[in-house]
């Protein structure tokens, strides 16, 4: 990352990663593909009516695992060995203990939660109270393969938690058609066929860990969490769960508008949401790529390549937005069809089918304008800023969001003008993220040093 050729090992770096979120991507929309062939619609809109609470819920510990990337990147950039020590196990113990609260937090809370969120009532409600509970139990699994994904991409190793993820889709693949097709179990089947390949793929991460060698190696006898490094990755990944969290927080504002719409609207945004995830989570891996080569070069000192680095990966972003993007939108009703019963009303059917398109046109075709957003914001925080992106962020991209929401909305209350306000908000804080880039990058450059853990 610090001295070879920054396009290939870019590109090396980013393929496993877009394959790893895409994997997960798939066994987490299995569930509501078989789901939907083999059950009602209320079904399909139970499990998709909790994305954005159960998002807004995980986002305000996951972000911590960012903290967790940057440092360990910085510190093996530097070739700090004991720094790095710490800071695995400091971030493998406190994953334990934030899955922990999110699973007391979510059981308890589910239903009350959705009440608030206006979800359908009846079999709606009721499906999704289910789903929520179960998929919570899971929690301790999801932070500890997250955060210890996060230290093997720190040190380059894209790979392993690839494979990893590989395990758990297949085994998430048959265990959907065990609970729902076979036991009749329904969106209780569907979140039992999430978790358990959450634990297995969270105890190969650990164990993989545990074989290591060098500064990344886990020893449970030495599993605690340090105070110097857990407020290090607090301060790092702070902001960066505060930015998630108010992201999600304007997508539950948003699923509510969605949920107003009734059933049919909640299940064909579902479908949707499911579609664009594939979108986004390229996008993603490439911020991915750009906070831990730009972490590394920032600990090496070599901020020549910073630069390098954000044009690389503003344009594999682009160019993947773009392209799938395009190819979301013109494959929409064949990729929708997918989560619905062929034996439905045809009504329904369609009906579900023309929601799902109408959010693939407005949110699709733009969406390289949030993959643009998300790499500058990768760097910035490889440089050691994570507080300022996450102001311009929410002032960006979420409080300008809720404002059209209560404005133009409210004005002109259509799906298309509920949806526009993603593409209007990605557009402005790329900008703004984009200056404060350039006056970052003029203070590396002029010889002001920035702290690793800055």
């Amino acid at each position: 990352m610090v001295g070879g050729p920054i396009l290939s090992n870019v590109l090396r770096f980013t393929i496993p990663l877009i394959l790893s979120a895409v994997l997960q991507l798939v066994f987490n929309m299995t569930g509501l593909v078989v789901v939907g062939r083999f059950e009602s619609t209320d079904a399909v809109a139970a499990v998709g009516a909790t994305t954005s609470l159960t998002n807004l819920i995980i986002n305000l510990f996951l972000g911590f695992s960012v903290g967790t990337s940057i440092l360990a990147a910085q510190h093996y950039g530097a070739g700090s060995h004991k720094d790095i020590k710490e800071t695995v196990h400091t971030s493998v113990a406190m994953s334990v203990v934030l899955g922990a609260l999110l699973a007391v937090f979510g059981v308890l809370t589910a239903r009350a939660l959705l009440v608030a969120m206006g979800t359908p009532e009846g079999a709606v409600l009721d499906g999704a109270a289910l789903y929520m509970r179960v998929y919570f139990l899971g929690m301790p699994a999801n932070m500890l393969f997250n955060f210890g994904a996060s230290v093997l991409r720190a040190v380059g190793d894209t790979k392993r938690p690839l494979y990893y993820l590989l395990v758990a889709g297949v085994v998430n693949f048959l265990l959907n058609f065990v609970f729902i097709v076979a036991l009749r179990m329904g969106v209780a089947g569907v979140a039992v066929a999430t978790i358990i390949p959450q634990y297995i793929s969270a105890a190969l991460v650990v164990a993989n860990l545990m074989r290591s060698h060098g500064s990344i190696r886990l020893r449970l006898e030495e599993l605690r969490i340090d105070r110097g490094k857990a407020l290090e990755i607090a301060r790092i990944g702070l902001p960066a769960c505060l930015q998630a969290t108010v992201f999600s927080v304007t997508n539950v504002l948003v699923q509510m508008s969605v949920n107003s719409f009734g059933a049919i609207a909640v299940a064909g945004s579902a479908a949707a949401s499911n579609i664009e995830n594939f979108v986004y989570v390229s996008m993603n891996s490439v911020y991915s790529t750009a906070l831990a080569f730009t972490g590394q070069n920032v600990g090496a000192r070599r901020y020549e390549r910073v630069g390098r680095v954000l044009y690389i990966c503003l344009a594999a972003s682009t160019i993947a937005g773009v392209t799938l993007g395009v190819l979301s939108v013109v494959f929409a009703v064949p990729l929708l069809s997918i989560f619905i019963n062929p034996e439905g009303a045809p009504s329904v059917i369609a009906g579900v089918i023309a929601h799902g398109q109408l959010r693939l046109r407005v949110m699709c075709l733009p969406y390289f304008a949030c993959g643009l957003m998300e790499v500058l914001v990768g760097v910035l925080r490889g440089m050691g800023d994570s507080l300022r992106p996450m102001i311009i962020s929410v002032a960006g991209a979420c409080v300008l969001r809720i404002l059209w929401l209560y404005t133009v909305f409210a004005m002109f209350r259509t799906p298309e003008m509920l949806f526009a306000s993603y593409p209007v908000s990605w557009l402005l804080t790329t900008v703004a993220h984009y200056v404060l880039y350039l006056h970052l990058r003029k203070s590396m450059l002029s010889g002001q040093k920035l702290p690793i853990g800055a």
